[in-house]
């Protein structure tokens, strides 16, 4: 069983996304902030990261780049930006993400994103 860490500060958002992702098959824990959710990965790194971009504490940006400087030797899980931003593609793109699901979406948009990158891997980066 796959497991997915959702880092969204919305908490119906948060519920609605781990009410569908667990009807699907997935193991999903939850993080409320990008803090949040580096203590959820030092304890259990997941299979992917479902990851909103405006929050308070630590944005979405802010936890991708400390995520990627601190598991930067490691094999990691990919990324998955969830934003409402008007281009949420580049969004992604600009903070290292492997996909994006722009808001608002639908279960089965959500469930396709998630299984497109459930399972795939960041390799860790290796010293020139």
């Amino acid at each position: 069983m796959s497991t997915v860490l959702v880092i969204e500060d919305d908490i119906s958002l948060r519920a609605l996304v781990s009410l569908v992702l667990e009807m699907h098959g997935y193991r999903v824990q939850t993080a409320e902030n990008g803090l949040d959710g580096l203590d959820h990965i030092a304890a259990t790194m997941p299979d992917l990261i479902l990851l909103d971009m405006r929050m308070p504490v630590m944005s979405g940006a802010e936890f991708a780049a400390e995520y990627q400087a601190r598991y930067r030797d490691t094999t990691r899980a990919p990324i998955i930006v969830v934003t409402a931003a008007e281009h949420a593609a580049r969004k992604a793109q600009e903070v290292g993400a492997n996909g994006f699901l722009a808001k608002p979406f639908s279960n089965t948009e959500l469930v396709r994103a998630v299984e497109k990158h459930v399972g795939a891997t960041v390799a860790a980066v290796t010293p020139s």
